[in-house]
């Protein structure tokens, strides 16, 4: 599931897609500096909850900057690919744990929960 916006160059996003995976949203935000250069956040927002048994975002942000973009890229796939040959195979169990979690976790997340 991933949603999509686009927002005014007011300071706020200029394009922000939420990528639900399992446990975790991860949002990528594109945002511009004042002199008008662009930069992307990714951000890994995970629900945990508190000793007192109330819920909240455990946030984990990258700062992705255009000049960076072919090496991150070029990283990246490097370690998926390295993942996709040598990792053992998902199990069935595995998939239907990440399905339910994903449907029962994450449902209610939106960008006003983060607090951005």
């Amino acid at each position: 599931m991933s949603d999509e916006v686009e927002k005014n160059n007011d300071g706020s996003d200029l394009f922000s897609k939420a990528v639900r995976a399992g446990k975790r949203t991860y949002f990528f935000d594109v945002k511009s500096t004042r002199g008008n250069d662009y930069y992307l956040t990714i951000t890994e927002s995970k629900k945990r909850f508190g000793q007192d048994g109330k819920f909240f975002y455990e946030k984990h942000k990258i700062f992705l900057y255009k000049e960076d973009f072919e090496k991150f890229l070029e990283g990246l796939n490097e370690a998926v690919e390295n993942i996709r040959e040598n990792a053992p195979p998902i199990t069935e169990y595995q998939r239907e744990e990440e399905s339910s979690s994903s449907s029962s976790d994450n449902s209610d997340i939106n960008f006003e929960d983060l607090g951005k």
